[in-house]
């Protein structure tokens, strides 16, 4: 049986625990009890200002917008991904910020094991660009979501 998945992820720095627009994430209850709010039919986040400014003190690298050639680089390596690990790529959208996907593959492969492929080989292209600077850089958030 064939499943599409619709995978997004958020650029490093550009969309932080605690931001205004809303946010999905893992936060602790007034129990301190983890709660992740990833899950389908959950409510995201309302902002949390003191949280935003403790993630941004706690960032290891300035936040990461993509360019155009950024974004060339990554449509180039997601089609060679998905002809390799013989993914059906069937959408892209690449934006300064984030990247969504949508593949098709087999439900017996897991939607994560998708989302850790595109991001790692997407990161390889990124640093083959040449721009030293950028090369121990973090690209991507660390998560992000396959529904």
């Amino acid at each position: 049986m064939i499943c599409p998945w619709l995978l997004t992820w958020t650029t490093y720095g550009t969309w932080l625990p605690g931001d205004k627009r809303g946010f999905v994430s893992g936060i602790q209850n007034s129990e301190e009890i983890r709660v992740i709010h990833n899950q389908p039919d959950t409510l995201y986040l309302e902002d949390m200002p003191s949280l935003e400014n403790y993630s941004k003190n706690i960032l290891k690298n300035a936040p990461v917008w993509l360019t155009l050639l950024n974004a060339n680089s990554l449509l180039k390596q997601f089609h060679e991904t998905a002809g390799i690990r013989n993914y059906n790529l069937r959408a892209v959208a690449i934006l300064a910020n984030h990247v969504h996907l949508v593949v098709n593959a087999v439900d017996k492969i897991k939607p994560n094991l998708f989302l850790k492929d595109f991001k790692s080989y997407g990161s390889r292209a990124l640093n083959r660009e040449g721009d030293l600077t950028k090369k121990s850089r973090r690209w991507w958030t660390s998560s992000g979501s396959a529904r």
